[in-house]
């Protein structure tokens, strides 16, 4: 299992209420792999806390499992506001329409007390690929069903990558990896034909030329690629919401720390510089309060139980 960890450790004064995890150095469990979009939100939201509270703050990614590995570690730590999990739309929207036996239920075993947004996706491909549009793409799939296969590494990965295929009526073959690290070597050596994945985990490939950007699913082209068109440009029936990232807890944790935490998680993504750079990640972020978050994540679930319905995806 890959295991990394950042420590931030910012000079300030403690601004924490003592009851948040007793003065305990705080984690946040990424569980998914280094480089991609939750990645790095968790370490920018790493910086903040430690500066707010005084602590060390650690980012601790634990891949593997479709998320579930990482899930499990902050379901059974303290529920006291020292562990925070880094909630994405596999993990607490899509996992319970993939899987038959979850081991946990995200509604029950945890409470979201931020949001960083909704992103946008990339669908990638090697500069050399014998398609120069999205249109020579869908042609060549339905020239040769099944020819074609694209890499996953998360529920969002796969759901889109199936739903894109459903929407097209075309067939592409799923390819399963443990990371978007994994799946984007594999995709430059030219292993495997596509891959969709968020802006923030593609964009550096995109800019130094080593993946082409086919297509990009977003609520308008991005400023930085305007010749990159969207998808539902060619497929209008392609309404799947961009990836989510939050933070969740233990749903233990005292209401008094879950507010606590939903303050500074407003704060941190409505101010510079990390609003900034989450824009520029294509997100949206926007304060939420605690009950915004519950009816979100309610309603959000069952839309992503109809995305893995219409795809066809069989749970596992």
């Amino acid at each position: 299992m890959m295991r990394r960890q950042c420590v931030a450790w910012l000079a300030g004064v403690p601004l924490a209420a003592p009851s948040l995890g007793q003065d305990k150095q705080i984690q946040i469990i990424v569980p998914f792999g280094p480089g991609g979009s939750g990645d790095i939100c968790a370490r920018m939201l790493a910086q903040f806390l430690a500066k707010k509270t005084g602590r060390p703050v650690t980012v601790d990614n634990r891949p593997g499992g479709n998320g579930i590995i990482g899930v499990e570690a902050a379901r059974l730590a303290p529920a006291d506001g020292s562990v925070l999990l880094l909630a994405t739309t596999s993990t607490h929207l899509a996992n319970p329409s993939l899987f038959k036996k979850l081991p946990y239920d995200p509604g029950k075993d945890f409470r979201l007390v931020g949001s960083f947004g909704h992103g946008s996706t990339y669908m990638l491909v090697r500069p050399d690929a014998p398609y120069a549009s999205l249109q020579d793409f869908i042609g060549a799939a339905k020239a040769a069903p099944g020819s074609i296969n694209y890499g996953h590494f998360n529920a969002t990965s796969k759901v889109t990558g199936a739903l894109f295929a459903h929407e097209a009526g075309i067939t592409l073959t799923p390819i399963p990896y443990k990371q978007v690290g994994q799946a984007m070597s594999e995709l430059i050596a030219g292993q495997i034909h596509v891959v969709f994945t968020d802006t923030a985990a593609g964009e550096s490939f995109v800019a130094s030329g080593q993946l082409k950007a086919l297509a990009v699913h977003s609520h308008a082209r991005l400023k930085r690629y305007p010749n990159v068109p969207l998808i539902t440009e060619i497929i209008a029936n392609f309404t799947m919401p961009g990836g989510f990232l939050g933070i969740a807890v233990p749903a233990a944790t005292p209401l008094k720390v879950q507010q606590q935490l939903n303050q500074w998680i407003n704060e941190a993504v409505t101010t510079d510089p990390i609003k900034a750079r989450l824009e520029g990640l294509a997100f949206a972020p926007a304060k939420a309060s605690l009950a915004d978050l519950a009816q979100f994540e309610r309603e959000e679930r069952e839309k992503w139980k109809s995305f893995v319905s219409i795809a066809k995806i069989e749970s596992q």
